[in-house]
């Protein structure tokens, strides 16, 4: 099944579905500062644009442009700048 997700007001929105490959989002970002809270291990892949991400335990926000991906541990937040609108697929674990 695949589920609609929406947060921040509609600004970010993802679709959330189940695969061999697991529990999988594809989504856009929309232009914004985000705070996200984590209850699974996430790897973070952008398709398009880019995200500018400060993980837990971090003084600096690192750039994640198109093509590059990072890990997220479970049970954190992680905040997110986004300077224009950001594709990006999300797996659990």
């Amino acid at each position: 099944m695949i589920a609609v997700n929406e947060y921040f007001e509609g600004s970010v929105k993802s679709l959330s579905f189940e695969n061999s490959q697991g529990k999988v989002t594809s989504g856009v970002m929309d232009s914004g500062d985000y705070v996200f809270s984590t209850s699974a291990a996430e790897l973070m892949r952008v398709i398009s644009g880019e995200l500018q991400v400060k993980l837990a335990g971090q003084s600096q926000y690192t750039r994640y442009p198109s093509g590059t991906e990072f890990n997220v541990e479970a049970n954190t937040e992680f905040a997110v700048i986004v300077k224009e609108q950001t594709a990006y697929l999300c797996f659990y674990s």
